[in-house]
This record gives structure tokens, sequence and C-alpha cells, in this order.
């Protein structure tokens, strides 16, 4: 092998080693900086008689008007179809800063038809601890309509019954978090590994001086950092720009039952084993034959069901895997064997159960 060879495998095995790496940022977070839910219960106007009819959404246009000075005759009912009762939910990003603006999601309660076309009132949402976080108010945008005919006839596209306002919340109050909390920082993976955290400790130890980092399980990582925060802004940049390459998943095969979705993982093996596939189809038909009587007989036209059964038995294919197959030797057998995603699923828990497939099998 000369030199120019040489350096072109190098060179390629550079760039694919590059192609795989991963930065930090998108393998791990820092523990305790997160978003938190929020939640609040209000009600939108405005719609074109496709609000709800349900007695809660009275009583809280009721209670809406009295907070207004306007007070409605006891035994009152302020039925509106105008009117529909709605849940409005968001994330409140870490870090936000009150008087800045997040998007929020607003869903009928009760049996409106549509929110299209309507506005939200404004609407406190809370936190877990029931403190105010933030304000909702704004048109909504609904990305579903509907339609209704006189006959009781209906066609509906999406989801009508459900909107978002862009930035339609006003943040009034921050959530505290461990960012500037002690003198170090903990990374927290997304997956956890113990090859992927033993190597983002060494990549950081490397770049940052041994010491730096240290693995505490397969998850989190302890990073030393400055406590002055105009110092641990920039040390935390550098790191979440470090890359990495992650180590390899264990070999899984997700099923989704629901969807016939099927999932191989690139490190799946199959021990010697012999699989057979074949359908047996049953078909009933019907041929009725009509029975018609001669002229001038006073005869009665006659119908006689006749039905004819057939039984139809697929040819049944045997394939058989040597030691150690890969994920495109399976592939390969099933698409030759003609299996639908079902008949996949029913082959994949038989060789699990028969101890061939080296794999975790995952129904979700």
């Amino acid at each position: 092998m000369n030199i120019r060879t040489v350096l072109i495998t190098l060179t390629l095995l550079t760039v694919s080693q590059l192609a795989s790496a991963e930065r930090i940022k998108d393998l791990a977070s820092i523990a305790g900086v997160r978003s938190n839910q929020l939640v609040g219960y209000g009600l939108v106007v405005g719609l074109d008689g496709t609000g709800d009819k349900t007695k809660f959404t009275g009583q809280s246009l009721r209670s809406m008007l009295r907070e207004m000075g306007v007070t409605l005759p006891p035994g009152t009912d302020p039925k509106s179809k105008n009117v529909a009762a709605v849940t409005v939910h968001t994330d409140l990003p870490a870090f936000i800063k009150p008087g800045q603006t997040i998007d929020v999601t607003v869903s009928s309660l009760g049996d409106a038809k549509s929110l299209r076309g309507g506005s939200l009132i404004m609407t406190p949402l809370k936190g877990a601890d029931g403190q105010i976080y933030a304000m909702a108010q704004g048109n909504l945008v609904v990305g579903g309509f509907g339609a209704e005919a006189s006959d009781g006839s209906r066609i509906t596209v999406n989801i009508p019954s459900a909107g978002r306002i862009p930035n339609g919340a006003t943040v009034e109050r921050t959530v505290g978090n461990a960012f500037n909390v002690g003198d170090h920082i903990i990374l927290n993976l997304h997956q956890p590994d113990f090859t992927t955290a033993s190597r983002l400790t060494d990549s950081i130890n490397h770049t940052l001086g041994k010491g730096t980092a240290s693995s505490m399980d397969a998850s989190s990582i302890n990073v030393n950092a400055p406590r002055d925060p105009a110092q641990r802004v920039p040390f935390l940049s550098l790191i979440e720009n470090l890359e990495l390459n992650p180590g390899e998943a264990a070999a899984r095969i997700v099923v989704n039952s629901r969807t016939g979705t099927i999932v191989i993982g690139q490190h799946v093996r199959v021990s010697p084993a012999a699989v057979t596939h074949g359908n047996l189809s049953v078909t009933i038909s019907s041929n009725p034959e009509v029975s018609q009587p001669n002229a001038f007989s006073n005869g009665e036209t006659v119908i006689t069901p006749n039905f004819d059964i057939a039984v139809t038995a697929e040819d049944s294919r045997m394939f058989l895997f040597n030691s150690g197959v890969s994920l495109e030797d399976i592939v390969k057998a099933v698409n030759q064997v003609g299996a639908a995603p079902g008949d996949l699923v029913a082959i994949l828990e038989a060789l699990k159960q028969a101890g061939a497939l080296h794999a975790e099998l995952v129904v979700i």
C-alpha cells in the first residue's frame, strides 16, 4: 500500500468520524434548567353561533359580567351560542423574563363545534404551585373548519375545536433554576448510556483540563464551573459545542401494534433458525340459480341459492437464518417470503421465544 492510498484511507476515516459526531448540546441538558407547564381556564367570545351550551359556560359568563359591573337578574341563565369555555395551556421556557410573550394552545371544554373567529378573554395561567405566571389573551388561529347542512349532513376538516394564539401570553413572573447555584453543574444525557457518558467526560477533560468533568452514572456528568455568571455563560457555550461520537444503541426492535410500524436496530442479530410462513384463505361465493317454468304451465319462477366454497393454501416457503445474520439479511429474507407487517411481528415474536433473536423486542 503506497503513501497516497494511506492518506486517502485516513481522510475517509476522518470524514466518516466527523459525520457521525454530535454536539454535547444535542446529547445532554443542564440539570435543573427546564420548562414549566402552565394551564388556565377562560372564555372564547365572538363565535358565529358555534359555541357550547353547557351550564358551566353560563356560570363563567355570569361571573365575568359580574366582575365587569353587569348584574344579571336572579335565575337568568345567560346562554349564548357565541361563547365557549376553554382550557389554555403552554410551557414556560427557562430563562424567560417578565414582559416577554409565549404561544398558547386553546382547547374547547364543552360541546362547541368550532372556535374559528373567536377571541380569548384575559385568562391567568397558573403553575403547579397555584401561582400566576402569565396572562393570555388574543385572537385564535384555528386550522380546521366544519360545515353542516339542514338535513343533518356535515363535514369536518382537521380539528376546529382547538387553536393557537401566537405570542398570546405575556410572562408576569420568572421561575428560578439551578444555573447559577454552586460551583458545578450536572449534565444529564437524553439517552442514558455508559459509553456516551465516558466519552463526554473525556471530551470535556481533553479540552478544559483533567479533572474538570467526572461521570456520576450512565446519565449524569458532574462539571466544575466558574461561579461568576459572566464566566459561566461562555464556559457552557464552549462545552455544549464540543463534539463526540455517542455510544451505539443496544440491539432493539420496536413494534407499533396500532400502525404496523416496525423499526429494527442496527445491531440486531439472529442465531441459526428456520422459519416457515404460509396463509390459508377461505372464499365463499354465492351463485344463485334461477328455475324458469315452461310457458302456460302456471308455474312460478324459483331462485335456488348456490354457494361455492374454495380453500386456497399458499405455498409455505421456509428460509434459513445463518449464525449472526445482520439487519440487511433479516429484511431481505422477510421480503422474499412476502410477509406483511402483522406477519413479521409474529415471526419476530416466535424467534424471540425460540431464543434465536438477540435483541430486545419492544411493543408499543
